[in-house]
């Protein structure tokens, strides 16, 4: 093994680490802005036309749909009500 192809896999291993914990600490510090971000992804592959792939991939990227009708939010995160 040549010893430039051992540091790029190193630096590209790195690199995918720091996309995955930038990516975490978007998700956990601001949802509403991780979620707007998968949107704006996900909405571009699942229009008409596209290939299946790309749509099967929009989807995942998706957001889960957020079933409102609690009147607190959209979070999920509450409590159940005491009673």
């Amino acid at each position: 093994m040549d010893a430039s192809l051992g540091i790029g896999v190193q630096y590209a291993v790195i690199a995918v680490a720091a996309l995955v914990s930038a990516w975490v600490v978007l998700a956990r510090q601001f949802p509403g802005a991780a979620r707007r971000l998968r949107v704006s992804l996900a909405v571009p592959m699942v229009r008409v036309g596209r290939p299946a792939w790309m749509m099967r991939l929009g989807r995942r990227v998706a957001p889960a749909q957020v079933a409102g009708g609690d009147g607190c939010g959209t979070c999920g995160g509450c409590a159940p009500p005491r009673g």
